[in-house]
């Protein structure tokens, strides 16, 4: 079963850094594109960050864009998802995905990712 699990969510100051990690199972962790997404209330999903295991590849959102650090550890099969200068905007529920056929060079969609987490809360307080 594939399976995807976030952690390192929390409380975090503006102009702090967050760590979130997502780790995967289930599956041959190359052959996936792993992502980052966040969701507000009455928001849509977006799409915050991407990277291919197998080839190092990654796509950061030009919201985090100069802030943002993705990062995969390959043989413990988990991502890290690195924003600095946090912003209050960046408050979010944070979800990680996998597929197998997502890309990740110009652009992370929600609707390219069929495998997702449960999600965990960042708070940025100012």
């Amino acid at each position: 079963e594939v399976q995807v699990v976030e952690s390192g969510g929390g409380l975090v100051q503006a102009g702090g850094s967050l760590r979130l990690s997502c780790a995967a199972s289930g599956f041959t962790f190359d052959d996936y594109t792993i992502g980052w997404f966040r969701q507000g209330p009455g928001k849509e999903r977006e799409g915050v960050a991407c990277i291919s295991p197998s080839d190092g590849r990654t796509y950061c959102a030009d919201s985090v864009k100069g802030r943002c650090t993705i990062s995969s550890n390959n043989a413990k099969k988990t991502v890290h998802l690195q924003i600095a200068n946090l912003k209050p905007e960046d408050a979010d529920v944070y979800y990680c995905a996998a597929d197998s056929a997502a890309d990740c060079s110009t652009y992370v969609v929600p609707w390219e990712y069929d495998f997702w987490g449960q999600g965990t809360q960042v708070t940025v307080s100012s």
